[in-house]
C-alpha cells in the first residue's frame, strides 16, 4: 500500500493539517503548499472529537483569510494526535478483555516486575492486574527457551475457553505464551482458533505486540493492545467517517509514542503505540528551536497537564520505562517512547484547600467542560487560568479560544473558594495560586532532569503550550535560569511537532548473543530479517518524504546486569566481519555516557537486535518576511506581578518583527498563547520569530 494520491487542479491550494486533541483545547496547525501557515485553537469536544477539530481548523483558516471548508476538503494529509487511548487505560474504560497464558503464569500481570516505590515497605499490597484474575485463563502448552515444543498445545482446552467467551461478554483477547518470541507456533494456532470460534472479536499476540524477552512487558503490551482495539476502532473510525463525509480524501496519519506518525491502518492494527503519544510531539519543536544546545528542557503546559522532556544535542531522549500511572503499580508496555514526565498542572488545574488549611493546585482539572470559571461554561472552581485572568495576564476581550473570558466569574470563584477561607484579598490569593503552580512545575522539571543526570540550571528551557508562556519566566526564576525560549509556535507546540514529525517505526528481533562467543549465523539471520521488514515498510511510503533513514541498534548489557541498554550503531552490523567488536565498543561508550562508568575488559550480552526506519516528511517552508509594523502597543493595563501592580504595555504578537526587543513588564498577546514578561525580564525576537526571555541582571 502506498499513500493515497489526491488529484490537484492547476492553481489549487493544497494543505497539511496537524491536530493535537488535548484535555481542554484542540490545537491545529495548517500549512499550505505555498509555505504559508496558520494556527487555531478550540475547546475539545469529548462526545464527537470532529466537532472541536473542525472548529479549530476554521479558526486557523479564517485567521489568514482561508476557507475552513476548502482547507478540510483540499488537505492532502491530516496528522492526528490524541490522548484518548492513554485516558482510557488510566480510567479503565477499555474493552472487556481476556488473557490466555501458559499454565502456571496466570499472575504475570499481578506481580509485574516486583518493584515498589518504598523498598522497605514489605506490607505494600499488590495493585490489581490490568486484566482481572478471573478473566485470565491458563492453557496447557510449553515451549523451551531454544524454541522446542516441550508440551503440545491443548487445543481442546483452548476451544473450551474460547467457547465460553461469548456468554461472558468478552470483547477482546490477548495471548501471551512463554517463549513465543522464539517459537510463535502456539500463539499463531490460538489466533486461528479465535478467528474460527470468535470471528468478530479482536485479538493480540504477545510476540507481535512487543517481541521482548521480558515476560511481563510482553504480556502487558498484548493485554493493553487488545483492550484498546474496539475502542480505537470506534474512535478513529468515527473521525475518518466524519472527515470523508466532509470531502477529505487524503491520508490520515496518527501520532505515536515514538515521536513519529503512522498510517491510521497501522495504528488500528496496533493501538498500543498510541499510549503516551500526546506529549511525544513537543520535544521535536524543542530540538528544532535550539539544535546547537547540549541540553534543552522542553516544557509543554496545556489546560490539563504539564509535560517535561529532554533534548540532547538535537536528539530527543527515548525510554522503554514509560509507566501508565505510578511506577511499579501502574502499567508498563516496554515499548520505546519519547521520555516524558507529566504532572496534573495546567491552566485548568483547580486550586483547593486541604484539611490542614494549605493551598493546593491540581492535579484535578476543570478540563474543557465545565472549564475554568472565567470560561463562563458553568465552572465554579478557581483554576490557574482564573488566577491569570484576575492578575490581568489574560486579555478577557481578546481571548482566542472562541469566547470572551468572564473576569467577574474568575474573581468570584477565587474569593469564594480560596481568598475568603484563607483571609486573603483576591489578588493575594490569585498570586498564591500561580506561585504554588509554578513551584509544582519547577519541581517536576528538577526531578525529570536530575533523574536523567542533567542539571536544569545549565540547560535551555523551552516553554510552550497554551498556558506555558504565562509562567515561563516564573519557572526560570525558580530554576535559576537566565534565559527561557518561547518558540514562535508555542501555543500549539505539540500540534506543530506533529506537523513536522517523520513517519517512523521500529522492528525487533529478540535473540541472545555474546560478543566473546559470537554466533554469527543467528545474528546474520536476525539482521537480514530486520532489513527485509525495513525495506517493505519504507517502500510503502516511497515518494511521500525524503529518503528513508534506517538505523540499527541492539539492546545489550554486561553479564549479571538486570537491565539492558539501547545502543545505536553507525551502520548495519556486518556479522561476517567484526560485528561483535563493534557492538562491544559501542556499548562501552554508551554505558560510560549514560552511567559515568564502563568496563572495557568485560564481554557484552546482546538481548535484542533492532532497526528503526524513519521517513522525514517534506516541510512546507516559505521565506519569512519582516511583517512587523513597529512594536505596536495596543493597550496599557494594570497588571499584578509578585503582589505589586505595574502599568504594563500589551503588544500584539503579529505586529512584532525579528530582532524586536521588548522591555518588561509587558504582555505579548499571540493568537494561541499569552507571553508574560515580568518587570525583571526582557523579551527579544530572533530571526525565526522565537522569543527569548532574558533576565535584566544577567
Amino acid at each position: 500500500m502506498t499513500m493515497s494520491e489526491v488529484q490537484t487542479q492547476p492553481g489549487e491550494a493544497r494543505y497539511r493539517i496537524a491536530v493535537d486533541t488535548g484535555g481542554t483545547f484542540t490545537d491545529v496547525v495548517v500549512g499550505s503548499n505555498t509555505g504559508d501557515m496558520a494556527v487555531g485553537k478550540a475547546l475539545t469536544t469529548y462526545d464527537r472529537v470532529f466537532t472541536g477539530f473542525e472548529a479549530s481548523v476554521r479558526r486557523a483558516a479564517e485567521s489568514v483569510g482561508w476557507s475552513g471548508d476548502d482547507v478540510l476538503r483540499n488537505a492532502d494529509v491530516i496528522v492526528y494526535g490524541t490522548t484518548h487511548a492513554t485516558n482510557a487505560v488510566l480510567t479503565g474504560k477499555v474493552a472487556k478483555t481476556a488473557l490466555l497464558t501458559t499454565d502456571g503464569f496466570a499472575d504475570t500481570l499481578l506481580l509485574r516486575e516486583g518493584g515498589r516505590r518504598d523498598a522497605f515497605d514489605s506490607k505494600a499490597a499488590y495493585p490489581p492486574p490490568y486484566i482481572p484474575r478471573h478473566l485470565t485463563f491458563e492453557i496447557t502448552e510449553r515451549i523451551s527457551a531454544e524454541g522446542d515444543v516441550l508440551v503440545p498445545l491443548d487445543e481442546a482446552k483452548v476451544r473450551e475457553v474460547l467457547g465460553s467467551f461469548k456468554e461472558q461478554g468478552i470483547e477482546a483477547v490477548a495471548v501471551s505464551f512463554l517463549w513465543s518470541i522464539i517459537n510463535d507456533a502456539h500463539e499463531k494456532r490460538v489466533a486461528e482458533l479465535i478467528q474460527e470460534i470468535l470471528p468478530d472479536v479482536p485479538y493480540t499476540l504477545s510476540n507481535e505486540a512487543n517481541p521482548t524477552i521480558r515476560e511481563y512487558r510482553r504480556s502487558s503490551a498484548a493485554s493493553i493492545d487488545a483492550s484498546l482495539k474496539p475502542l480505537m476502532a470506534d474512535h478513529l473510525g468515527k473521525l475518518r467517517s466524519d472527515l470523508q463525509e466532509y470531502g477529505f480524501g487524503g491520508d490520515l496519519l496518527v501520532v505515536t509514542s515514538e515521536g513519529a506518525v503512522l498510517d491510521v491502518v497501522d495504528v488500528l492494527d496496533r493501538p498500543v503505540l498510541l499510549l503516551n503519544s500526546g506529549p511525544s510531539m513537543a520535544p521535536l519543536v524543542g530540538a528544532a528551536a535550539a539544535p546547537e544546545r547540549d541540553t534543552v528542557v522542553v516544557c509543554d503546559m496545556g489546560g490539563t497537564t504539564f509535560d517535561v522532556s529532554l533534548v540532547e544535542q538535537g536528539v530527543v531522549r527515548h525510554t522503554r520505562e514509560a509507566w501508565l500511572g505510578e511506577p511499579f503499580v501502574g502499567h508498563l508496555t516496554g515499548l520505546s517512547s519519547v521520555a516524558v514526565s507529566s504532572i496534573g498542572a495546567g491552566g485548568g488545574s483547580i486550586a483547593w484547600i486541604d484539611g490542614g488549611g494549605l493551598l493546593r493546585v491540581g492535579p484535578q482539572s476543570a478540563r474543557s467542560t465545565p472549564g475554568p470559571a472565567a470560561y463562563g461554561r458553568g465552572g465554579e472552581e478557581p483554576t490557574v487560568t482564573d488566577a491569570c485572568v484576575a492578575l490581568g495576564y489574560l486579555d478577557a476581550d481578546g481571548f482566542e479560544g472562541g469566547f470572551t473570558l468572564n473576569r467577574e466569574a474568575a474573581i468570584r470563584a477565587i474569593d469564594t473558594r480560596i481568598a475568603g477561607p484563607l483571609n486573603m484579598d483576591t489578588l493575594q490569593a490569585a498570586q498564591a495560586i500561580l506561585d504554588v503552580s509554578a513551584n509544582h512545575m519547577a519541581t517536576a522539571i528538577r526531578q525529570a532532569s536530575l533523574e536523567q543526570g542533567v542539571d536544569p540550571r545549565g540547560a535551555l528551557i523551552v516553554a510552550g503550550g497554551g498556558a506555558g508562556a504565562m509562567v515561563a519566566a516564573a519557572i526560570g526564576v525558580l530554576l535559576e535560569a537566565d534565559t527561557v525560549l518561547i518558540p514562535a509556535t508555542a501555543g500549539v507546540l505539540a500540534a506543530y511537532g506533529a506537523h513536522r514529525a517523520p513517519i517512523a517505526t521500529e522492528f525487533l528481533s529478540p535473540l541472545h548473543n555474546d560478543t566473546r562467543s559470537f554466533d554469527a549465523g543467528s545474528a546474520s539471520r536476525a539482521v537480514e530479517e530486520l532489513t527485509g521488514k525495513a525495506e517493505v515498510f519504507a517502500k510503502r511510503f516511497d515518494g511521500v518524504g525524503a529518503a528513508p533513514s534506517v538505523t540499527y541498534f541492539v539492546d545489550a548489557r554486561y553479564p549479571g546486569q538486570a537491565w539492558d541498554l539501547r545502543v545505536y550503531l553507525d551502520a548495519a552490523p556486518d556479522t561476517a566481519a567484526d560485528a561483535a567488536g563493534i557492538v562491544e565498543r559501542a556499548f562501552h561508550e554508551e554505558h560510560d555516557r549514560r552511567n559515568g562508568t564502563h568496563d572495557p575488559d568485560s564481554r557484552v550480552e546482546i538481548i535484542t537486535w533492532g532497526v528503526r526506519v524513519e521517513i522525514p516528511r517534506p516541510e512546507l517552508t516559505k521565506d519569512q518576511a519582516e511583517v512587523g509594523r513597529g512594536t505596536e502597543v495596543h493597550r496599557t493595563d494594570s497588571i499584578v506581578f509578585g503582589g505589586e501592580s505595574f502599568s504594563t504595555q500589551r503588544y500584539r504578537g503579529v505586529t512584532l518583527a525579528p530582532r524586536d526587543k521588548i522591555v518588561g513588564p509587558a504582555v505579548i498577546d499571540q493568537p494561541t498563547t499569552t507571553i508574560v514578561v515580568p518587570p525583571e525580564w526582557n523579551a527579544t525576537l530572533d530571526e525565526r520569530s522565537n522569543i527569548y526571555l532574558t533576565r535584566k541582571e544577567a
